[in-house]
């Protein structure tokens, strides 16, 4: 198995578009790595130059102690499972599988053993026979993994491969894929936009924007001290609440003019909190203690097991996590109350301030 160490990686475009610009990353051994950010944030370009389909432009990339900057993608001793699954239609399970270790003279013997092994893995033994148009897409994925493990390879890259499934199928692959790489003990970098699927299946979350990273280290650490405003709003279902304010000496002020009795770090100009770090206090009379903000219910979503309270409250939006059905209706007044260690501050730039 192998560590990867990336040291300040950029990929340029002609016309001078930074795609990446100076990502630094160490990937222990037997760790698995999730890139997530929105469209366009580069981590599929990162991804990409990891396999040595894309060039570097600057910094190097390390496989196992060895730099693999010139090294063609079929040397670096790595296996990509893709978004599509890239099976060939004409071919049977068993010979998709087969494909790469034919390429490299694998004797028919070890073929077969190494394909029957992960077929008997990844509960593919009983399709071995059939087609890629007879399989179920939660089954083709299974095989493009398949496919990637027979090679017992260096490294594992996952480009968002759970993507064309639907909800029920990818919340089953997420616990198979994680369950299988523990199993395996293969370094492994995996790039999704989902961030349920990255919170889930890390063990090192790097969350990136723009080409750069915003923050990386531990899924749940991530989660609960998010290090800018990007991160408290794109990690978290629903995000975090973020509020603009003004600071006074023993009181904070909001866009509507809004004051609270609540102390402010010094720099402090965005106050966020969890929307299940709130609780939704019916009645006018505001709650003693923490952050107690008059609120306008505007919606109420339930899911089943809790509800979501969408209300405006000192010029902005806001979302309350409530346990089960919720008890108020749209135009109900209540107070949202947030404890004070509850709380995130952020400064003008949108960096965390402690």
């Amino acid at each position: 198995m192998a560590n990867v160490d990336l040291k300040e990686v950029r990929k340029t475009y002609p016309g001078g578009v930074e795609a990446v610009k100076g990502v630094s990353i160490a990937i222990p051994d037997k760790a698995l790595c999730v890139l997530v950010g929105p469209s366009g944030c580069g981590k599929s370009t990162l991804l990409r130059m990891i396999a040595g389909l894309e060039s570097i432009s600057g910094g190097s990339v390390s496989i196992d102690g060895k730099v693999v900057n010139t090294v063609g993608p079929a040397e670096r001793d790595i296996a990509m499972v893709f978004q599509n699954y890239a099976l060939y239609p004409h071919m049977k399970v068993y010979d998709n599988m087969a494909y790469g270790l034919r390429n490299r003279g694998t004797p028919r013997d070890e073929i077969d053993r190494r394909v029957r092994e992960t077929a008997d893995i990844l509960e593919l033994g009983h399709l071995l026979e059939r087609r890629p148009r007879e399989l179920s897409g939660g089954q083709r994925q299974r095989v493009a993994m398949g496919r990637a493990i027979v090679r017992k390879p260096k490294v594992f890259l996952f480009d968002e491969p759970l993507s064309n499934l639907d909800a029920k199928l990818r919340g089953q692959m997420r616990v198979e894929i994680k369950n299988l790489q523990r199993s395996l003990g293969v370094t492994s970098v995996y790039v999704t936009h989902d961030q349920l699927e990255a919170m889930t299946l890390a063990d090192i979350l790097v969350v990136m924007n723009a080409g750069e990273v915003e923050q990386m280290g531990n899924p749940l650490d991530i989660y609960e001290k998010p290090a800018s405003t990007f991160v408290a709003s794109f990690i978290g279902a629903p995000p975090m609440n973020l509020m603009k304010l003004t600071r006074g000496a023993n009181e904070i002020a909001f866009a509507n003019g809004a004051h609270v009795a609540v102390s402010a770090p010094p720099g402090a100009a965005i106050l966020g909190f969890r929307p299940e770090d709130a609780e939704a206090v019916p009645g006018e009379q505001a709650p003693q203690g923490g952050l107690a903000l008059p609120a306008v219910v505007e919606a109420v979503e339930p899911v089943g097991s809790e509800s979501f309270l969408y209300c405006s409250a000192a010029g902005s939006r806001l979302v309350v996590r409530v346990a089960g059905r919720a008890s108020a209706n749209p135009g109900d007044r209540l107070h949202i109350n947030a404890g004070i260690g509850k709380l995130h501050w952020f400064d003008e730039a949108g960096k965390r301030v402690e």
